[in-house]
């Protein structure tokens, strides 16, 4: 049997019925928000964690540069590379979704997905909301650590960015968030059709890992072409754009140009799943739960 929303809810017409829609997501954010900061010990310690590989990271990395005797590959010299990599920390930290696709696809397969179609919630809009506190929860709690690795390792960085790049580096961050959330939302409503999507996760995040330029800078790709290749896709805006763009790899006059391509893929990803969750809802059916 096929399960529809099940309610109806009226909807407010008008500036009213705005403001009163988005005032119910900003209250879900605030309530989330509070929640998530009662793990701030625990995003703390995941934090510190994080940077462990950072030292294997600049041991490997030095290896590299004097095994190859060069002091530049394709264009980044070894203080560069691990400036990228460091910065990469920052992109991955506003891009990635820990258990977004999972946790959408379990809800479906187990049925728990009816509490947001008896209800007048709308699941993405939910979703997002308790992301964003997730976020912010992590970003405030993990922002003194990441000033004191920043400080210890400030030598690698060459340059300092212009005020205007810097600000382009901000946007960049904050549209990573939702692109990553909008392409792992996209991957949970796959549980519509698929009983079981863990391998298939597995297997996506394993190609996303290392084409989006998370383990080095796309431009060390070689051939050539398969560099221009990954740069065309998406995933490139979840680690490798934004770090690019505060080290200055992106030429001023294409980093607006491809601000502009990072919102296509947003909403490329938001309709897919849109698009996605309205089909799906044809023929789910709500056992269990």
């Amino acid at each position: 049997m096929s399960l529809e929303p099940a309610f109806v809810a009226r909807p407010h017409t008008g500036l009213a019925g705005v403001v009163q829609s988005i005032a119910k997501y900003v209250k879900i954010l605030k309530v989330s928000l509070v929640e998530r900061m009662a793990y701030r010990g625990d995003f703390l310690l995941g934090t510190v964690l994080r940077f462990l590989p950072m030292i294997s990271s600049i041991f490997l990395w030095k290896a590299v540069y004097e095994g190859a005797q060069v002091d530049s590959l394709s264009g980044y010299s070894y203080s560069q590379v691990i400036a990228y990599l460091l910065l990469v920390h920052i992109s991955r930290m506003f891009s990635s979704m820990p258990g977004l696709a999972a946790g959408v696809a379990r809800d479906i397969r187990d049925g728990n997905l009816k509490r947001y179609l008896i209800q007048p919630l709308d699941l993405m809009a939910y979703l997002l909301s308790y992301r964003m506190a997730h976020k912010i929860a992590y970003i405030a709690t993990s922002a003194l650590p990441y000033i004191g690795l920043f400080g210890l390792c400030w030598g690698y960085f060459d340059t300092i960015p212009s005020f205007q790049v810097f600000l382009l580096w901000l946007l960049s961050l904050v549209l990573a968030f939702f692109l990553g959330f909008f392409f792992e939302l996209t991957l949970g409503m796959l549980g519509f059709w698929m009983l079981e999507i863990s391998s298939f996760l597995y297997l996506v995040n394993t190609l996303n890992f290392f084409i989006s330029g998370h383990l080095f800078p796309i431009d060390l790709v070689e051939p050539s072409w398969l560099a221009s290749l990954f740069k065309m896709l998406p995933f490139q805006f979840l680690a490798y754009f934004p770090a690019a763009v505060f080290l200055g790899k992106v030429p001023p006059e294409q980093v607006l140009p491809m601000i502009g391509l990072q919102l296509f893929w947003i909403v490329v990803f938001w309709a897919t799943a849109r698009v996605l969750w309205r089909f799906g809802l044809k023929r789910y059916s709500a056992f269990g739960g």
